[in-house]
């Protein structure tokens, strides 16, 4: 039997011992900001979260994602196209009017001219890639908190920026084109003057040269793979933004976190592309036979034409579909570490609550909050205008 005199809780109450969580009763509760307010929750990713985000930024925004490195690799295509193609068939026709004297040197030449005229694209295809590593960064920077640029605000995010990718990309390709020139002409010399010895020296020295450029190559990218991000996002000049991406990628877990993650995703999409245009080509193949069985050369040439034009719309797709992937993870690589690093996940909380409470005065939460003297510091963010 309950005893009367005795006080009882209310049943709203909870229990004695029992911890009560919430402001109490009658008070409003305190705006706290989300674990995830965008794209990636505002803490040190895992490798699962980091590795799902980089495919859920075309989902989340496509049009300036998507359509951007669409239109780009398009004309990269387009280029491809007609200066190979021009170059190509300019080359087959001198060699069908040549003289059996002269054909030997003119097919040389025009073997040269094709490859000259191949580096063009792919020159420029290097350059595509190094802006688009740079506008998805400033996508992926917004998406983590919660915002979705248009193709217009991605392009005046990048205003003053674009040089300093192109001046990027000319450098690095620069780099590789000199590396690979100076070893072609050591092991050229070699060859040329030793003989029988030098032969077999020069193919050792090419075998161990190629394993060599690849090690090289692996730890020089990965140490230079976050320079894009930062130079959209901190807004560095080119060799403070090659400084900082070494710093930020020294440490063991840093580099080979940054290493596997960026390799991990390049295998995915090759996998996924291949998975596409194999089946896709035997096909073709087959289907090439069915349409054309007696072998008509002008049925031929239209086949042929039909499914090399589905072939690059398949494998523009996939190439755009790839780039803002690859992008994506080397910005969601760079914002981890910073996280880690340097707290950039507290930076990004506190303005998401400057911006739920009408704060419009708050800084780029990207620039490193107290810059020291060196130089290689970025400049302060302004203290009264808005991240715009």
């Amino acid at each position: 039997m309950t005893d009367n005199n005795v006080w009882q809780p209310p049943s709203s109450a909870p229990a004695p011992g029992v911890p009560s969580f919430g402001p109490p009763v009658g008070q409003p509760a305190a705006w706290t900001p989300p674990p995830k307010p965008g794209l990636i929750p505002l803490r040190p990713l895992g490798f699962g979260t980091l590795l799902g985000a980089a495919f859920q930024v075309i989902r989340r925004n496509p049009r300036p994602t998507f359509g951007i490195a669409l239109l780009f690799n398009g004309v990269v295509l387009l280029l491809f196209a007609a200066v190979v193609g021009g170059v190509t068939a300019w080359a087959f026709g001198r060699l069908s009017s040549a003289t059996s004297a002269d054909s030997s040197d003119i097919q040389a030449g025009a073997i040269g001219a094709i490859i000259v005229s191949a580096l063009i694209p792919v020159a420029l295809s290097v350059l595509v890639a190094a802006i688009l590593q740079g506008l998805i960064s400033l996508e992926v920077s917004r998406a983590t908190i919660g915002e979705k640029l248009t193709t217009r605000g991605l392009w005046r995010l990048a205003r003053g920026r674009i040089g300093a990718l192109i001046g990027w990309s000319a450098l690095t390709t620069g780099a590789v084109l000199v590396a690979v020139v100076v070893v072609a002409l050591i092991i050229t010399l070699i060859i040329s003057l030793g003989g029988q010895a030098g032969l077999v020296i020069g193919v050792v020295l090419a075998i161990l040269a190629g394993l060599a450029s690849i090690v090289l190559w692996a730890w020089i990218s990965t140490k230079i793979a976050l320079v894009p991000s930062v130079l959209m996002l901190e807004r560095l000049t080119l060799p403070q933004a090659v400084r900082r991406s070494w710093r930020l990628t020294s440490g063991m877990s840093y580099f080979w976190k940054t290493l596997g993650t960026l390799l991990l995703v390049y295998v995915i999409v090759q996998v996924a592309a291949q998975v596409v245009s194999t089946p896709l080509g035997i096909v073709a193949g087959i289907g090439g036979v069915l349409i054309n069985p007696n072998g008509d050369q002008s049925a031929g040439i239209a086949v042929i034409v039909v499914t090399y034009a589905i072939s690059g719309v398949v494998g523009l797709v996939f190439g755009a579909l790839a780039s803002v992937t690859q992008s994506s993870v080397a910005a969601l690589v760079y914002i981890d570490i910073r996280m880690r690093k340097e707290g950039l996940d507290l930076d990004l909380v506190r303005f998401v609550e400057a911006r739920q409470v009408g704060d419009a005065g708050v800084g780029n939460p990207y620039l490193p909050a107290q810059p020291g003297p060196a130089a290689d510091s970025p400049p302060p963010a302004p203290s009264t205008s808005p991240w715009a």
